[in-house]
């Protein structure tokens, strides 16, 4: 639950070696509510030693908010969760 939409703390953590032969190359996070669905992107590499990373996002009401982890061997994992706003962060 986020108190206010204009400022929502998101972590996202993957289980990943990081390894020069097995690591995140990129992580794509998407609000499906928000008038430009598009949040961020993070580009990762091995020299990381964690996939893992933080930030802040503005989210207008309740939604889903979408996670997707691109592989060095190009494949693809995604994670779904609701964020219940109590006051919008885009205006409302």
């Amino acid at each position: 639950i986020a108190e206010n939409g204009r400022t929502v703390p998101i972590t996202i953590s993957i289980d990943s070696p990081m390894t020069d032969s097995d690591y995140v190359k990129s992580v794509y996070v998407a609000a499906e509510g928000n008038p430009n669905p598009e949040v961020i992107s993070f580009t990762m590499s091995p020299a990381m030693g964690k996939a893992e990373v933080s930030t802040r996002m503005r989210l207008g009401k309740t939604q889903n908010v979408t996670a997707a982890a691109v592989m060095s061997d190009g494949s693809v994992y995604t994670g779904t969760k609701q964020v219940k706003v109590t006051i919008g962060g885009c205006g409302g």
